[in-house]
C-alpha cells in the first residue's frame, strides 16, 4: 500500500477536475431539458466549455426524442472514469457493472442537488433583491420552474409566504433517500 497522503491528494485532484467538468456538462444537459435561454451569457459560457468533446460525440451518437444523448454519454464516461481513477489510486480494481450503476446514481443525485441548490438560491435572491433582472436568475428560474410549479399548485401561499420551495426540497430529499441512495448502494456492492 502506498503513501495515504499521496493517494488522498490524488483522489482529491481527480474529484475536483472531473467534478467541475461533470458539473458543467450536467448544467448544459439540464438547461437543454428545461429549455433555458440558449443566448444567456452563462449558457453560452457552459456551451463553449463543453462543446469540444460533445462535438466529437455528436458525429456518432444522435439525440433521442429531445434528449441530448451525447451529453448523457459524456456524463457517464466522465463519472465512470472519475470513479475508476479514484478506486485505482486507492488500490482497488472495480467491476464495470458496479461502476455504471454507481455513476448513474451519482449523476442523478448531482442533478437533484443542482435543482435543490437553485431553489435555495432563488429563495435567497427573492429576499435580497426581488424582481431584479440578472442572467443568472433567469437560469435559476428555468431550472426551478418544473419542480416549483406543481408544488405551487398544491400549496397556496400563506399571507404572501410561499412554502412551495420548502415542499419541493423535502420531496427531492426523499427521492434521494428512497431511490438514489439505494441505487448507489446496490452499485457499490458490485464494485
Amino acid at each position: 500500500m502506498g503513501n495515504p497522503y499521496v493517494s488522498d491528494a490524488g483522489t482529491y485532484l481527480v474529484s475536483v477536475v472531473f467534478g467541475l467538468y461533470t458539473l458543467a456538462v450536467m448544467l448544459r444537459l439540464l438547461f437543454q431539458i428545461v429549455r433555458a435561454d440558449f443566448y444567456n451569457p452563462l449558457s453560452q459560457a457552459i456551451v463553449a466549455l463543453t462543446n469540444p468533446p460533445l462535438r466529437q460525440l455528436r458525429r456518432f451518437i444522435p439525440g433521442l426524442k429531445g434528449i441530448d444523448l451525447p451529453s448523457v454519454v459524456l456524463l457517464l464516461a466522465l463519472k465512470m472514469t472519475e470513479l475508476w481513477l479514484t478506486l485505482f489510486i486507492r488500490g482497488a480494481a472495480p467491476a464495470l457493472p458496479g461502476l455504471f450503476v454507481v455513476a448513474v446514481a451519482m449523476l442523478l443525485k448531482l442533478a437533484v442537488y443542482i435543482v435543490m441548490f437553485a431553489i435555495i438560491l432563488e429563495v435567497v435572491l427573492s429576499w435580497i433583491s426581488p424582481g431584479t433582472y440578472n442572467p443568472a436568475t433567469q437560469l435559476l428560474y428555468s431550472l426551478t420552474r418544473p419542480v416549483l410549479r406543481p408544488a405551487r399548485r398544491l400549496i397556496p401561499t400563506l399571507g404572501g409566504l410561499d412554502l412551495s420551495p420548502m415542499v419541493a426540497i423535502v420531496f427531492l430529499q426523499i427521492v434521494i433517500m428512497l431511490a438514489l441512495n439505494p441505487l448507489e448502494d446496490l452499485g457499490a456492492r458490485w464494485l
